[in-house]
């Protein structure tokens, strides 16, 4: 049987859970209650209906730059999951989870890329015609810049991660 001193892959779970709905859920750029904006869609909330209405948003460098790094974050994390749970049964005694460490740095520094761009370009990705004076970050930028030293720490919790008999 497999002990480890301490064990942190169930926080990695929660982390790509966490990815995941930062990539899917519509709340990167909130307008008003009313209108919602993520990396893939701009939703309008019809009140006739009481349904959101999206469209595709409008493509720019910078959106796509954001999304890749974000896709790119998900698969790091998840291959980073997979790696320590592989890891976790092939390698000897008191070595070290290095490679799974350098996975889930990595899943940081594209969340870390994908925040920064859209923080700084937001202007370009969102609309250079709206006025972005009336909206304000959503629920999922928060989050992914939360999910930015998650990543970072786990990374660091991996390096000094020993397998245990």
């Amino acid at each position: 049987m497999v002990f480890l001193k301490f064990t942190n892959d169930h926080n990695v779970g929660q982390i790509i859970s966490l990815l995941f709905l930062l990539f899917f859920a519509q709340s990167w750029w909130i307008w008003a209650d009313s209108e919602i904006t993520d990396l893939w869609y701009n939703c309008l909330h019809d009140n006739t209906t009481d349904s959101w209405l999206c469209a595709a948003t409008t493509e720019s460098d910078w959106l796509q730059s954001v999304q890749a790094l974000m896709v790119l974050s998900v698969v790091f994390s998840s291959v980073s999951l997979l790696v320590f749970l592989g890891q976790l049964f092939t390698l000897t005694r008191g070595s070290l989870f290095y490679f799974t460490a350098l996975c889930q740095a990595f899943a940081g520094f594209t969340d870390f890329a994908a925040c920064l761009i859209f923080a700084f370009h937001r202007k370009e990705i969102l609309s250079a015609s709206r006025d972005l004076s009336r909206g304000r970050f959503g629920y999922c930028f928060v989050l992914a810049w939360l999910c930015v030293p998650l990543l970072l720490v786990t990374g660091v919790l991996y390096i000094h991660l020993r397998k245990k008999q």
